[in-house]
């Protein structure tokens, strides 16, 4: 699928699941995942090659590792909607003996989910290694993993960022959320990142930068990037977004990075989001 529309249409209904979601449960976290609803959608219903029929190993297919795993709500409806699992299961957001944990995790069995995520700066590592497994199996398709911008404060991220291009691992694309906040502040008052561009580049990785919530920039942005691998360095996209984008009284603000809404506050947000698929 690559309608633009239809590809916005998904997004829109995407949104209004992550609002009910943590709203039903009164916990969760809807800034960040609001804001990556353009990015997934595209990813799994344009980008991607993958069979929801979902085998662990990912072979013969194209893997996505969600490194950022507090933004469970937004991966969880794009699954569903791809197919994965019925979407009235997302009615058990965080509750016990839910599927859907409030961070992604795999002892539960969701088809979709590889590894537990949400201890931050772990996932790229995950993500690396499969795609180095890939190349050494002569397996031609992609990782993807996302990673949010305030983890890039961690160590770890940036060992992985060295290993992959020391290794050539050129069949991963990483993305990053870059909404400039995090869930104490922005993050250049909680610790600045600097020139993200320049620091990737002086990694050895190809840079690419898109606005992650235009629809048509996201699907131009993921095409090219595929374009950019195989050619010897792996490949980051660093996604300007807004956290809470689609719900004015959350966008721009670290204040919604992990609070739920209030029943007055849903009916804002449904109001300001087109159901177009069915709400679950």
């Amino acid at each position: 699928m690559s309608d633009i529309q239809q590809l916005k249409k998904i997004a829109s209904q995407v949104r209004r699941d992550i609002v009910r979601m943590v709203h039903d449960c009164q916990s969760g976290h809807p800034g960040g995942s609001l804001g990556c609803a353009d990015f997934l959608t595209a990813l799994y219903h344009h980008a991607m090659k993958h069979d929801n029929s979902f085998k662990m190993e990912g072979k013969g297919e194209d893997v996505f590792f969600l490194s950022n795993g507090h933004i469970s709500p937004v991966w969880y409806s794009t699954l569903a909607h791809a197919g994965y699992f019925p979407k009235a299961e997302l009615a058990t957001f965080r509750q016990l003996n839910s599927r859907l944990q409030g961070h992604p995790a795999t002892h539960e069995g969701l088809p979709g989910i590889r590894v537990a995520s949400g201890s931050l700066g772990q996932g790229l590592s995950v993500a690396c290694g499969l795609a180095l497994a890939k190349k050494m199996d002569k397996d031609d398709k992609l990782v993807y993993a996302l990673t949010g911008d305030g983890e890039l404060q961690e160590g770890q991220i940036w060992e992985a960022v060295l290993f992959a291009a020391h290794n050539k691992v050129d069949n991963f694309i990483v993305t990053v959320d870059w909404n400039g906040q995090q869930i104490d502040g922005s993050n250049d008052d909680v610790l600045a990142l600097g020139d993200l561009e320049a620091k990737w580049k002086a990694f050895g990785w190809e840079v690419l930068i898109m606005d992650g919530n235009d629809m048509q920039a996201v699907v131009d942005g993921l095409d090219a990037a595929k374009a950019k691998t195989g050619k010897g360095k792996p490949v980051v996209i660093l996604m300007r977004t807004e956290m809470g984008a689609g719900v004015d009284f959350m966008m721009g603000s670290h204040k919604w990075h992990g609070k739920a809404p209030s029943d007055e506050q849903l009916a804002d947000a449904l109001g300001q989001l087109e159901e177009t698929l069915g709400d679950y």
